[in-house]
Parts: C-alpha cells; structure tokens; sequence
C-alpha cells in the first residue's frame, strides 16, 4: 500500500504546470545527481534533451524547455530566485554555454539540445530522456516520467517500489476513503487528526508546523502578488491579468502593508453574496496569474489547479470565520492533502492521463472536503464533500489554447473553489445514510472516464477550444 504524505500532495514550485514545469526541472535535477553517483559527470562533453508526447505537444506553451535548462542548471525550484530565471535563459541563448549544474561549461544550444518528439512513450504520456555525451566519445541516457503533480518517477524505478512499498505503511494505512471512515470510526477522531497521526511517525511536530506555515505563506504569497500586480501574461495569448482589477473593485479603504495586515482589510469588506462570489474567484485567479508567469505557487495537487484550495482557504479565514488561524490551516491543508492521495493511488493527478478533472476536479474535492472539516461537518460529511465535488467535474477535459495555462485554466480555478463551498454546504445538510454514490465509486468513476478519454483532450492542445480558437485572434 503506497504511503503518500500531504507534503508529497502540497509541495512548493514553479509555475505554469507540475507535470510539465515542475517535474522535468526536478528530473534534471535527478539526473544530474546520477551523474554524479556513478562518476560520470566530470567526463560530460554534450547533453541533449528529447521531449515526447505531452510534454512535447504542449512543452513550448508550459515552458518546459525552460525548467529543463534551469534543472540542468542545478537550481531548485523551491528557492531559486524567479526573477533569475528569464535572465540565466537569455544569457544561455545568447552566449550557447550552459552551466551544469552551475559548476562546469558546456556548449548548449537551446534549440537544438532540446528536441520537441511528437511521439509517445508507452509508460507515460510525459516522457523525458536526457543523453550525455562523454569526452571518451560514450553516450549514456535515461529516461523519467512526469506523472503530475510535480512526480517524477522512472519506469524500472516504480515497478521496483510497488513491490516494496506493501511493506511499508503509515500507522493508519489507507488505500479507500473507506478506511478513513472506518480509522477515524474507531478511533473517535476527526479526519486531519488521523492525517496528523501518521504523518506524525514521518517527522516531529514542529517539521510539521514548519512545512505547513510554508505552504500556507506561499499560497497567501502567491494571492497578495496575484491581486497587486496589472498587466499581461506572457506566452503570446495577451491575457490581460483579471485579479488586480477585480481587487481594485472589491478592497475596503483600510490601509495595509503587507499580506498579513491584508487579510485583516478584506474582513472589513462588504461580504454580500456577489462579493462573496467575486472574492473566492478573485484569490483563485490571481494565484493561477502568478502560476502563468513562471511565480511561486503550491502544486495542490498540480499547479494548474494551484488557485482554488488557497481561494477556498481564504474564504474560510475571511469571510466564515475571522476568528480562523494557523490550526484552522493545518487541518485544512491535512484534509486536503488526504483526499488528493486517494485519487493519485486509485486513479490520476495528472491531465495528460485524465484530462483536467484530474487536476480542477481533485483539487475542488480536496478543498471541498477540507472546508466541511472546519465548517463542523462529520469525517462522512468531509468524504460526501468530496464526492460532490468531484462528481460535478468528470468527463473535464484538459484543452489549452496555446500550449498556455491560462485559457481556460485560470478560469476554470475560480470555477473550482465555487464548487468545492457549494459542495461543503450540500454535504453539511446531507445524511451520510442516505448517501447512494460513495466517494470511492467516484474515484473509480474518474479514472474509467479518463481511461476512456481521446488522447486529443488531455493536455496536447489538440482537440476543444485549443483548435477552435484562432490564436491570431487573441
């Protein structure tokens, strides 16, 4: 049984995509340090880089050929200075030396080191192979896999944990959400207390809170600079970010500094139900803006889908309960983070595999079941949560115009966190007896209709709105 911890669900990167941004920097960053283990990095004369499928088709729109650099470049995606980022790929495109690992020049010319492959590879749509060339004149290669969510796995690799991994559990394994019923049945707990129990036997309480306060400040981060910044996105599309003049409209006059003081000014808004509509749908663009312009957000659990468990949250925090603090947070993001791993173990996170309901439609049923946890609801309400959620997203395909995350991505977050409250409240009023589709059946249900989905809708561009929009138009 696969053990996956909320920081696997919520982890911190760089946008526009896990799956396509996220997981070939941090496959380069891999393969770097295999070169190294089997001492071969010192005698690297070339590399050459092949994208295929996936990553391929929409690789240009995602800036995947970017990560890849800067993964070769051995930075981290999680520290690394973003405003670095578009400067180090001028300099590489200008002067063709690329720094390996920022430690040894090789020559590197980003056109034609990095090959775009239409083709597929069997065991993943989002195939990458790195090819190094020794001075000695020999070639060695490997080849990873970007599964979503910032994954990255290799085909002998994961065939070899799943046999080990039955060994391995947490102290309250869970494959089902039925097991989650039945844990925290008997044990008299809350579902984040569960979640909490076994990430407690991976590290201590305050790692805990310390990644937790992380995460939580990258998304609020990731919210401020969203609604403060006016302008447009990059990519080609001239999308016009939405989330500062949506902001402009809604803020009170109470004066603020900083992202902290912020919050307090938004609870002294008008809270309506237009504004109510309009400030969920705010936070959830202006994190998805930051995203599209290769910022900092937390993939939760990819990054295309990075806007609503943050919208969400903030509608707990400011408008339902001013009260809300850091635990309020923390059980948030456990729930949220439980409910992702059981639609990664039992079906995909990833909308090259699924199209975008596995990436909007988990993420609303995460944040859909964490906001009925803090709303009072019962583990089975949580679980009904999230069952609605996702339940209203199957069949979504994954279509962007471009290549780009932006049409209809940022959109479809906003779309997402109005979901997953109006799913919370339908599960509060619900009697878990009466319940006739159980969350586990949804997940089946998801991963059947991704199976069957036609490969043209799941995040090559080549089917949906990504041919019927004339690009020249945008």
């Amino acid at each position: 049984m696969e053990s996956i911890s909320v920081f696997d669900m919520l982890s911190i990167g760089v946008g526009p995509s896990s799956s396509h941004t996220l997981g070939p920097w941090r496959a380069a960053n891999m393969w770097i340090k295999k070169l190294q283990q089997r001492e071969l990095f010192t005698g690297v004369a070339t590399v050459k880089v092949n994208l295929y499928g996936s990553l391929s088709l929409t690789g240009k729109g995602h800036a995947t050929d970017i990560a890849v650099v800067m993964g070769l470049m051995g930075t981290d995606p999680v520290s690394c200075n973003i405003d670095n980022i578009q400067p180090e790929i001028d300099k590489l495109k200008e002067n063709a030396i690329l720094k390996l690992n920022n430690e040894k020049p090789i020559t590197f010319n980003f056109k034609e080191n990095i090959v775009f492959n239409r083709k597929f590879l069997d065991f993943h749509p989002n195939g990458i192979t790195f090819e190094a060339t020794l001075r000695n004149g020999k070639k060695t290669r490997d080849t990873y896999y970007s599964i979503g969510g910032g994954f990255v796995v290799q085909k002998e690799r994961a065939r070899a944990k799943r046999q080990t991994e039955k060994f391995k559990s947490f102290p309250y394994p869970i494959s089902l959400a039925t097991e989650i019923l039945e844990h925290c049945t008997t044990e008299n707990i809350s579902i984040s207390e569960l979640v909490l129990r076994n990430e407690l036997s991976l590290r201590d309480p305050e790692r805990i809170d310390a990644k937790m306060k992380a995460i939580w400040d990258v998304m609020l981060e990731s919210m401020y600079i969203g609604c403060h910044t006016k302008g447009i996105l990059p990519g080609g599309l001239n999308v016009v970010r939405r989330a500062f003049e949506t902001h402009e409209r809604l803020k009170g006059t109470t004066p603020y500094t900083n992202k902290y003081e912020w919050i307090q000014s938004i609870r002294s808004t008008e809270v309506k139900f237009r504004q109510i509509l309009k400030w969920v749908s705010c936070f959830a663009l202006a994190v998805n803006e930051v995203n599209a312009s290769l910022g900092r957000v937390v993939t939760a659990p990819t990054n295309g889908s990075a806007g609503v468990i943050p919208a969400v949250l903030m509608y707990y925090l400011v408008i339902e309960n001013h009260d809300g603090n850091f635990d309020d947070v923390k059980k948030f993001l456990l729930v949220a983070g439980e409910i992702g791993s059981l639609f990664k173990k039992n079906a995909t996170i990833s909308a090259a595999m699924g199209g975008c309901q596995a990436e909007i439609g988990v993420s609303s049923a995460m944040a859909a079941a964490a906001l009925t946890e803090l709303m009072g609801g019962s583990p089975a309400q949580v679980l009904i949560a999230a069952e609605i959620a996702m339940e209203h997203h199957l069949g979504m395909t994954c279509d962007p115009i471009g290549g780009l995350v932006q049409i209809p991505c940022i959109e479809r977050n906003a779309m997402g966190a109005i979901k997953a409250i109006n799913a919370c409240e339908m599960a509060l009023d619900r009697d878990p007896v009466d319940v006739k589709i159980p969350l586990d059946k949804v997940i089946a249900t998801m991963w059947e209709t991704a199976k069957d989905m036609t490969t043209k809708y799941k995040e090559t561009s080549e089917g949906g709105l990504a041919v019927q929009v004339n690009l020249s138009d945008c």
